[in-house]
């Protein structure tokens, strides 16, 4: 397992990371047992970073987590959960305000079954009002970091330009991390467009979602997925050359995904303990340059083709 500096923060993060998502059944129903084993092999073999949020699975996956956890020596991992973002009885909700920020901290511990968060992100910002998180909800989450009750603050969204708004308005030191998601993947590479600027600025990089939310996989594309059926006709043609290769397309989305050093980590999301193991070797293996290119160039004009998120 490779382990890497998360910015300045201190923390080194195994470069493939696990994302409880699943554990709220947010894919599909999940048996919790399994859910829970899946944390530990996660752990046993090598993995030292967990995110979550209570929004996934609507607080759902943070009280799988935090039966899975408290089997788990505390030193073994690294803990990431957020706010912002929430949802009851099936109705997603939001509010970013500095008193709901506070509580949701107390309130995920609970959950959890800890007494410390090492990173505390604002979950999904474009939902907000981005004056209201650099003025109300990331100094909230600054004053429990300055109390000792979470180490780290970061910021969360699919829209780069977005991470980038809230940092150039906070002051310095203020966001530690950012966490994206589908920009780092074989069909957009958007990432590496603001890789410069956050280095500079000493914040670490979490990539997620590796396979795009489905879209690098040869299941396919859940029918919630926001992608535009150009972008996945292209993908499922390119999952197609792969099996057409005699590998998955998984495989080459996992090793791509992690191979560029100036990325912290990638969070992947499963409540299978055997697709665990899969994605760690995915990880391990070095990346195939000229399926790689195959692939990119299946994928065509649709690569960096975008959504908004929901």
């Amino acid at each position: 397992m490779i382990y890497n500096e998360l910015g300045r923060t201190g923390l080194r993060l195994s470069n493939i990371s696990f994302g409880a998502s699943s554990l709220g059944s947010v894919f599909r129903d999940i048996q919790e047992e399994e859910g829970i084993r899946a944390v530990e092999t996660a752990i046993e073999n090598g993995i030292n970073f967990i995110d979550v949020s209570p929004y996934y699975g609507h607080y759902k996956a943070e009280t799988v987590l935090g039966k899975a956890l408290r089997r788990i020596p505390r030193n073994q991992y690294y803990l990431s959960t957020k706010v912002g973002r929430y949802g009851k009885d099936g109705v997603n909700t939001w509010d970013y305000s500095g008193r709901r920020a506070q509580e949701s901290v107390s309130e995920s511990m609970d959950r959890l079954g800890l007494d410390y968060i090492d990173l505390i992100n604002v979950h999904d910002i474009e939902f907000a009002d981005l004056r209201q998180v650099v003025d109300e909800t990331l100094p909230a989450l600054v004053e429990l970091r300055e109390k000792g009750l979470v180490g780290h603050v970061g910021i969360t969204d699919l829209q780069l330009e977005n991470l980038v708004w809230v940092i150039d308005h906070s002051a310095p030191g203020t966001v530690e991390s950012v966490l994206n998601f589908c920009h780092y993947c074989l069909n957009d590479d958007k990432l590496v467009d603001y890789l410069d600027y956050f280095e500079e600025r000493g914040i670490g990089i979490i990539n997620a979602s590796p396979l795009a939310m489905g879209l690098l996989s040869e299941r396919g594309v859940p029918n919630w997925h926001p992608a535009p059926r150009p972008l996945v006709e292209a993908c499922k043609r390119a999952a197609d050359h792969c099996t057409a290769r005699g590998t998955h397309i998984e495989e080459l989305a996992v090793s791509y995904a992690v191979s560029n050093p100036r990325i912290c980590t990638t969070l992947f999301s499963t409540a299978n303990p055997q697709n665990v193991l899969k994605n760690i070797a995915n990880a391990a293996r070095p990346v195939d340059e000229t399926l790689l290119e195959e692939v990119r160039d299946i994928i065509g004009e649709q690569q960096r083709v975008s959504w908004k998120n929901s």
